[in-house]
């Protein structure tokens, strides 16, 4: 769905992007008539509050609106009346709450079919993937460009590295006079939030992650440094997930993988997410042929972005599975001989990796810009090649194919 207000040039514009936080999820939680009241409450307040600060809404993808705006002030402004409407939205209604990032960027873009291109896009989607919940964070030129405005506090973050971006960028975060993200946080705190267990043997990055998580709206169980302290924490008190590091003292081998196998086997009920420095492919066969519900493999690069990262821990803590992206390439490109794999087309081995992350048909559906039904066609064409059978649970299914892959 497409709204083309104001046309789209090569002059300088103000660009907004807002995407909801872990949206992928609660379609497989709840089902696609739930996420679609979802998507149908974040469009409607998108539009009327970008229109009234003289913006466009240019793009809506179910779960990510790109607005634009000439003015970096009335950019700034709608954003924060954005997410203020947002978070009262979540507090008021749990069931279907509104959790949402928004970045900002300023500069030149242009429309192309399908959409539009241009850094300032680019700058302003990886700010929104980087935003937690309830979060805006702006470059430091919108900022500047808008000026110190009554009710909203800016935060200089630092100059930030981000995946994809050649040069350093300066990040602020944003904030009205009510600091939505805390006022966030503080809502879903005690109120059903996803219980997370963290064992990691470097210090920063447990607190890092600890940080994330509790302002993305999960609550903190306990922090180890080691896997037995992680097993004592858990078995004391069981959390929904478990966050762990594959290697940990004492050997710096598989400590965090064995005391996964060890929660998996006593508490079934606890979610695991392992996280790994390198791709190590055998660990996540090895993971493969122990089940598949409530578990994930990713890499430790993949944390610095917030929203794929907070949607695994959710996708895991709800049954799912989620295997790292660059695992899976290793894992379905790996040469072999007789290998089930040339029978599949190009298009079907896109769709077969898609699968194995763990994504629902409906987010390859996005990802791909196919429709639903092209999907599922295709879906069914890689069972019937690689004679497996077809189950309704998504997650089995990803699994039975790499296990199939590997054995």
């Amino acid at each position: 769905m497409t709204d083309r207000t104001q046309e789209v040039t090569g002059d300088i514009n103000t660009f907004l992007i807002a995407d909801i936080r872990g949206y992928t999820s609660f379609t497989q939680e709840h089902g696609d008539a739930a996420a679609a009241v979802l998507a149908g409450t974040f469009a409607g307040l998108c539009r009327d509050v970008v229109e009234a600060h003289g913006g466009s809404l240019l793009e809506l993808r179910g779960d990510e609106a790109l607005c634009l705006f000439r003015s970096a002030r009335a950019a700034i402004a709608a954003a924060v009346e954005l997410q203020d409407d947002f978070v009262k939205r979540a507090v008021a209604d749990p069931d279907t709450p509104l959790f949402v990032g928004i970045g900002l960027d300023v500069g030149e873009a242009m429309p192309v079919e399908g959409g539009y291109r241009g850094g300032a896009l680019n700058l302003a989607a990886r700010l929104c993937s980087q935003a937690g919940p309830g979060e805006i964070l702006s470059s430091g030129t919108v900022v500047h460009l808008a000026g110190s405005q009554s009710g909203i506090t800016y935060t200089d973050r630092g100059v930030v590295r981000l995946k994809g971006l050649r040069e350093p960028v300066q990040v602020v975060r944003v904030t009205g006079s009510d600091d939505a993200m805390g006022k966030l946080a503080g809502a879903t705190e005690g109120r059903g939030a996803m219980r997370v267990a963290l064992a990691d043997d470097s210090v920063l990055l447990r607190e890092g992650i600890a940080r994330l998580l509790i302002e993305a709206g999960f609550k903190i169980t306990s922090a180890a440094g080691d896997a037995d302290e992680l097993l004592a924490q858990v078995r004391a008190d069981p959390p929904d997930v478990a966050i762990v590091d594959i290697r940990m003292p004492p050997t710096f081998t598989d400590e965090g993988l064995r005391a996964a196998h060890t929660i998996r086997a006593e508490l079934p009920d606890v979610a695991v997410l392992l996280l790994s420095q390198h791709v190590e492919t055998e660990f996540a066969v090895e993971l493969v042929s122990g089940g598949a519900g409530s578990l994930g493999y990713m890499l430790k690069d993949r944390v610095s972005n917030l929203q794929e990262f907070t949607d695994a821990v959710r996708r895991v803590g709800a049954g799912g599975s989620v295997i790292d992206p660059e695992v899976v390439s290793r894992l379905v490109g790996r040469a072999r001989k007789d290998n089930p794999l040339d029978q599949l087309t190009e298009r079907e081995r896109e769709v077969l990796s898609l699968m194995a992350e763990g994504r629902s048909n409906q987010a390859i559906s996005k990802k791909m810009n196919l429709s639903s039904k092209s999907i599922e066609g295709h879906v069914r064409n890689i069972f019937t090649k690689l004679n497996l059978m077809t189950t309704p649970d998504d997650h089995r299914r990803v699994l039975a194919v790499l296990t199939y892959l590997h054995t």
